[in-house]
């Protein structure tokens, strides 16, 4: 059975009953047809594309519209062509939609009339108009052009109808449940004639969107059982409150539908105000039956929800919440008015497995005045033809205990992304956890919102479903902010008092305890009508930058009353208390390690600036204490001139025991928050010495006390080499302290030859991040000039994941799964507020820097795998791609300034900028090397090197070099004449290595040697390692080793080398655990590098105690 079938059905029975009404909520007469017009419309639309279309197996045709009184026609007509239809939101970022019509290939889109100019605008290029309106209809057929087909999803298609393997296109096997499926014998094909009914998105809040193609044997028997728990009937007003893009809207239209009741559709805007949708819904068209999420629902406020939606007189007969976690009993009762007969459900599921699994009817009882409130809503029976099983992690079914839901059926199964064939019955693991009691399921929370906090796990949906049982809160929301901050929004019931959080100390433990209560006016919603968590990261940000504009202290006596107004606040002693003895001991009062740490934070956002030393006066000194030592830092002596403080501050933070700058720079008020597009001033180094940073480093100095004169370039050509002088810094190489780390921390001795070692060197293992699988993509490491902030060092790895952590420390910063393979080694944007990578899915990724959540993704039509390179002048991105094309981005206005055909073969490799001439260098796997003018896109010159080119380029004032698989390297003018061509016995894929502070360009081959020519041509020396050189080496500079300038070198078998840059002599080595395909990049005496051990290694490099000479 189709859902067509189930439509045709009601339809011939009540042919002239309502079907569908649509209000736009002013003056106009709603507008509505009969199942009779419904059928009528929806016939003529379906003979339109019979005759117009190409019909495939498998048919999907997009739909660009928003709902209105033909939507109903408009999808029944589709269905009975028989196609799949995919709902298009005009009002969606135009890169997810296009992203999505190319991952699905659609090669027709039918587009709403009023939507017409709009959709010809932002995808005019992909779609060519078929210039045939169909009549009565309201739309118009749109065409792929066939430049825009995509030729390998059509060629994997035709190899895998041609083989029909028995198992295609799987997913991770973290989605599967591999053991419920392995043993089927039935399998489900997604090319099947007419199987598919729908192909939707998932929202990719979480990372890159799935495309989920819905076959009729899903979804029915979902619609058919809902129907009846329902207990629809021809006297019924459905609401739809999803977007068509949400797969409950699917529920929302087939259960009206099938049933012969009557669907009431309103325009987005207003279900976004509460009063019109209320007086709509209610009072104007009677709903009976309402789904939605419970925060659109919250929308409407408790006293309307009690007063009018689940009054004693509401029309409203079933109200079904699902999408979020349910609402606690508590709240349920809260909203109830006095006498209300309406029919409460829980219903739950997951877009992969469209749509709803399981269904649970609150019973009456649980309402009445003498139960208890203080228990969770189960998450009921699965529904028609649903599988439900909880398993521990290693997979084993559960059945008391916690554990993971997976949801899945015979006949219950959806194809994500490129799955063709799948097993009847496969299962998907739902990254939800449940604790099951006695037979019932009770929701705990996504995985995402299972947090550890302070060393202990907690989830953050236990603290919004306290918060929300208050009787002051009208709603609220919690969010867990850059993994540091867990934050309370509270939309208020009328005036706010402040005992919520001082209720909240009470009943919750220490770690849940949140860190801020921010007051809110309403709850930010996203399309699918869930929270919006990054917009409330916005609202925060803003509050914090605020505060801090109105938070300065004027004077000391100020600073003594809000300090004692903190220390009751947070320690929970009453407010007309009198005042604190100067005596009185944070530990002794009541404190403990988290509220030290949120008493710490108040200080600093009040004094607008970080406090070193601040938290271990908390813990061990007085308030008069603690007064005294904040004291120093809000009212400095003007005539200090050396801060002992700053040196302080600077081993506490980094630990890296390094020798303290000697001029002091008191940082600006207003602290290390950043928001918007404001430039945070930032040195960033990646692979082969590339080094770019903002005009703030000249301004300032930070905590690795870089001195101006080293900033200042000796030529104006190029930012990356005058920016290799920053490693000329004041950092210790080494220090006795060094050799007494941690008995955690691993320690490796290199490994060398005394006879030819001029100072013994060794590094330990300061800190290593386990990424799940291969770290082949080189690190990025970005160093703020703000000491307040930390260095980072961002990479990705195989497993989809890219990281930030702590250059210092090691501490993860966020963790970002971006759903496929990571190559491409980061890049920070001008501004220093985004991190862009590329991946093997084909986008390009624009992450904040401050929590990893996608700002931005661009499509190009193949794998990046090419590194991005910033043009600090204008602010533009230029990066690669498989499909032979090279990207100009204007990430902040999200659009693509200009693309350019390579001419010839993949880009690999990365670009590379010069700015005097502004030139960037691409090179390309057909062997040729392009400069191109970076404003405009064309090329200027470009020199053919016959082989494939993985090598990047990369040049100083006077030459661009590149490497190429024929074993030479390349050295060309920046006017495209070649210098000179130095061979080597391999193919080279190492980059050349290129800095202002030595002459000579260093760079390794597949011969096992590591070379270095000057840059007339000659060999100056060559050093010969265990295995094949793959990485780009990196030159830094050791003001403590007599000045040396030293080299990194890294072979593939995971062997390290320091080598003296000049003579090639060996400083000392040692070994990874793995293979390495991933470059070294060194700051100070900090050398990070990936490996194929599934980790990233950051190392301190030492001065051993004995020295050889």
């Amino acid at each position: 059975m189709t859902l067509q079938e189930i439509f045709q059905t009601a339809a011939n029975l009540y042919a002239e009953k309502r079907a569908v009404c649509f209000d736009e909520c002013n003056d106009k007469i709603p507008a509505s047809y009969t199942y009779k017009t419904v059928t009528t419309l929806a016939a003529e639309l379906t003979d339109f594309l019979r005759k117009k279309c190409y019909l495939t197996e498998s048919f999907v045709i997009g739909l660009y519209c928003s709902p209105g009184v033909d939507l109903p026609s408009w999808i029944i007509g589709i269905l009975q062509v028989p196609a799949a239809y995919s709902p298009i939101d005009p009002d969606a970022l135009p890169t997810l939609s296009a992203y999505v019509m190319k991952k699905c290939n659609f090669q027709y889109v039918l587009v709403e009339n009023d939507k017409l100019d709009k959709f010809k605008v932002t995808f005019g290029h992909l779609f060519c108009h078929n210039f045939l309106e169909i009549q009565n209809i309201g739309l118009v057929l749109f065409q792929r052009n066939s430049s825009n087909i995509d030729v390998n999803l059509l060629a994997d298609h035709e190899s895998v109808k041609n083989e029909r393997p028995a198992v295609a296109s799987w997913c991770d096997t973290n989605i599967l449940d591999w053991n419920e499926t392995k043993q089927s014998k039935e399998l489900l094909d997604v090319r099947e004639t007419s199987s598919l009914a729908y192909v939707m998105h998932t929202s990719g809040t979480t990372g890159i969107p799935k495309i989920v193609r819905v076959p009729h044997r899903c979804i029915v028997p979902n619609i058919l059982h809902l129907r009846d728990l329902f207990q629809i009937t021809p006297d019924d007003v459905v609401f739809m409150a999803s977007p068509l893009t949400f797969d409950p809207s699917v529920v929302e239209l087939f259960v009206t539908l099938a049933s012969g009741a009557s669907l009431l559709i309103v325009p987005h805007l207003t279900k976004m105000m509460p009063q019109e949708l209320s007086e709509a819904l209610f009072q104007r068209h009677k709903v009976s039956v309402l789904q939605a999420t419970p925060t659109l629902l919250r929308r409407f406020g408790a006293q309307r929800i009690k007063s009018t939606v689940l009054s004693a007189s509401t029309s409203l007969r079933v109200l079904a919440l699902g999408g979020e976690a349910f609402p606690g009993l508590n709240v349920l009762r809260s909203w109830k008015g006095k006498g209300n007969k309406t029919h409460v459900f829980n219903i739950y599921g997951i877009t992969e497995v469209s749509c709803w699994a399981t269904c649970y009817r609150i019973p009456e009882a649980l309402f009445s005045s003498d139960h208890r409130f203080d228990s969770c809503v189960p998450l009921g029976t699965p529904l028609s033809g649903t599988r439900v099983e909880v398993k521990d992690s290693s997979g084993s079914a559960i059945l008391e205990g916690e554990g993971q839901v997976f949801i899945g059926g015979e006949e219950r199964v959806c194809f994500l992304n490129d799955e063709v064939i799948l097993p009847a019955g496969t299962m998907r693991a739902t990254g939800d956890f449940v604790r099951v009691k006695e037979g019932e399921m009770f929701f705990l929370g996504r995985k995402d919102n299972q947090i550890k906090r302070h060393g202990k796990r907690l989830n953050i949906e236990y603290v919004q479903q306290l918060a929300e049982g208050h009787g002051q809160v009208e709603a609220c929301a919690v969010v867990w902010s850059q993994q540091e901050k867990l934050l309370l929004f509270v939309v208020p019931k009328g005036s706010f008092r402040g005992d919520l959080f001082r209720e909240l100390q009470e009943r919750l433990p220490s770690c849940a305890v949140p860190d801020e209560l921010l007051p809110i006016d309403t709850l930010p919603l996203t399309s699918h009508g869930k929270i919006d968590v990054p917009e409330l990261n916005k609202i925060y940000i803003s509050h914090l930058n605020s505060r801090k504009s109105e938070g300065k202290l004027n004077k000391k006596e100020e600073l003594w009353e809000r300090l004692q107004w903190f220390w009751k606040s947070i320690l929970n002693l009453p407010e007309e208390s009198s005042s604190i003895s100067k005596d009185s001991l944070f530990l002794n009062s009541g404190g403990d390690s988290l509220k030290s740490v949120h008493l710490h934070d108040e200080i600093e956002n009040m004094v607008g600036k970080a406090i070193p030393g601040l938290l271990e006066v908390i813990l061990s000194r007085s308030i008069d204490e603690v007064y005294n030592h904040v004291l120093k830092t809000a009212f400095p002596r003007k005539d200090k001139k050396l801060s002992c403080i700053s040196s302080m501050k600077r081993k506490r933070r980094d630990c890296s025991r390094e020798e303290p700058g000697m001029k002091y720079v008191e940082p600006k008020a207003g602290g290390s928050q950043k928001s918007g597009l404001d430039t945070v001033g930032f040195v960033a180094v990646s692979r082969g010495n590339r080094l770019l940073f903002t005009d703030e480093c000249l301004k300032n100095q930070h905590n690795t006390a870089i001195q101006l004169g080293e900033l200042i370039p000796s030529s104006p050509a190029v930012s990356e080499d005058r920016g290799n002088k920053i490693l000329k810094h004041n950092e210790t190489i080494a220090s006795s302290a060094n050799t007494t780390e941690d008995d955690s921390v691993q320690q490796i001795h290199l490994q060398e030859n005394p006879e030819r070692t001029a100072e013994k060197l060794t590094l330990h293992v300061r800190w290593k991040s386990d990424l799940g699988k291969c770290v082949d993509a080189s690190p990025l490491v970005v160093i703020p000039v703000n000491d307040e902030l930390p260095a980072s060092v961002y990479i990705g790895s195989h497993s989809h994941v890219i990281q930030a952590v702590d250059l210092y420390s090691g501490k993860l910063k966020w963790e970002r799964d971006l759903e496929d393979r990571i190559e491409s080694s980061a890049c920070v944007s001008a501004c220093g507020n985004f991190i862009i990578v590329g991946c093997y899915n084909g986008l390009v990724y624009v992450l904040r820097n401050s929590n990893g959540e996608i700002h931005w993704t661009f499509a190009t039509e193949d794998a990046v795998k090419s590194s991005a390179v910033v043009d600090p002048s204008t602010g533009l991105l230029f990066i690669g791609s498989h499909d032979q094309h090279v990207y100009a981005l204007d990430i902040y206005k999200e659009e693509c300034v200009w693309k350019l055909h390579s001419e010839a073969g993949a880009v690999f490799s990365s670009p590379h900028l010069n700015l005097l001439p502004h030139h960037l260098y691409i090179a390309t796997l057909g062997g040729l090397l392009l400069a191109v003018n970076p404003v405009m896109g064309n090329t200027i010159w470009k020199y053919v090197c016959g082989k494939p080119v993985f090598s990047s380029p990369h040049c100083n004032k006077d030459y661009v070099c590149v490497g190429c698989v024929n074993g030479d390297l390349y050295c060309f003018s920046h006017f495209g004449q070649k210098v000179w061509q130095f061979s080597t016995n391999g193919p080279i894929f190492s980059s050349p290595c290129i800095s202002s502070f030595v002459r000579e360009v260093f760079f390794g081959s597949h011969d096992h040697f590591t070379y270095c020519c000057n840059m007339e041509g000659n060999l100056m020396w060559k050093f010969e390692a265990t295995s094949t050189v793959y990485a780009t080496p990196f030159v830094f500079h050791s003001h403590d080793l007599e000045d040396k300038a030293l080299l990194a070198v890294i072979s593939t078998d995971g062997r390290i080398w320091i080598l003296n840059a000049k003579t090639g002599v060996v400083e000392g080595s040692g070994k990874l655990p793995g293979e390495v395909f991933s470059s070294p990049v060194v700051w100070g005496t900090k050398l990070v590098v990936g490996c194929r051990n599934n980790y990233v290694y950051c190392f301190d490099l030492c001065l051993s105690k004995n020295k050889t000479a």
